[in-house]
């Protein structure tokens, strides 16, 4: 194990020197909702031996409760990089049939600065955000009409991608824009009938997008190995 707690480096990617042995790949953390967690392990094969890739178990919700699990998951572990997508839950409404949202927009705004701020000045990562990815009203209505629980709209997605973009801009942090990659891809292609989730062959396109983005923003655009 490195020094991070809960890394674990294959022998094929340490050097020895005066001090032992050291780690050459770069630490990637991956913290977001289900979308996230359908993209990971793509994101992972398509690093494999550039980059160690870890993301939490659990489904990492809207900004609070990644704010809540920052220290668990990022100051703990030391990463040199993360990369966060983080919205979907945010902009949840509280009820089916209602328009109050479960973290308004400036709060929104102001938990991605502080998520961003804290990752990259305290705890020493590069850090970027993915902006949500969208929203199928006409199918997520239905699916969720038959639940009557909650609802989302894409109009919601958009001006919170915005606050976001607005933040990063502010901040000089990069922007990785999977709204456009799926919104180019064809959403009846790649997600699910609830209008949110992803196929299989879309998780994984995201995925190839995700590493793609790390490659060039910050692995110095190494290819896949």
């Amino acid at each position: 194990r490195g020094p991070g707690r809960g890394w674990v480096y294959p022998r094929a990617f340490v050097v020895i020197c005066g001090s032992g042995c050291l780690p050459q790949m770069k630490q990637i953390v991956l913290i977001g909702d289900s979308i996230r967690m359908g993209y990971q392990e793509t994101v992972r094969a398509e690093l494999a031996g550039v980059a160690d890739v870890w993301s939490p178990e659990v489904n990492g919700g809207h900004t609070v409760n990644v704010l809540l699990h920052l220290h668990a998951w990022v100051g703990h572990r030391k990463p040199q990089i993360l990369h966060v997508n983080a919205g979907l839950h945010d902009i949840r409404t509280l009820w089916y049939g209602g328009r109050e949202l479960l973290v308004p927009v400036d709060f929104y705004r102001r938990n991605v600065r502080t998520i961003l701020t804290t990752a990259r000045d305290v705890f020493g990562a590069a850090v970027a955000w993915a902006l949500t990815t969208p929203v199928r009203e006409e199918n997520h209505h239905r699916a969720h009409a038959r639940w009557n629980d909650f609802d989302r709209f894409e109009c919601d997605v958009r001006t919170y991608n915005e606050a976001a973009r607005e933040v990063c801009a502010d901040l000089g942090v990069p922007v990785n824009d999977l709204h456009q990659v799926a919104a180019e891809a064809g959403l009846d292609r790649i997600q699910t009938d609830d209008g949110v989730h992803y196929l299989p062959e879309g998780s994984a396109m995201l995925g190839r997008a995700v590493a793609g983005f790390l490659r060039r923003e910050f692995l110095g655009g190494n290819p896949k190995v």
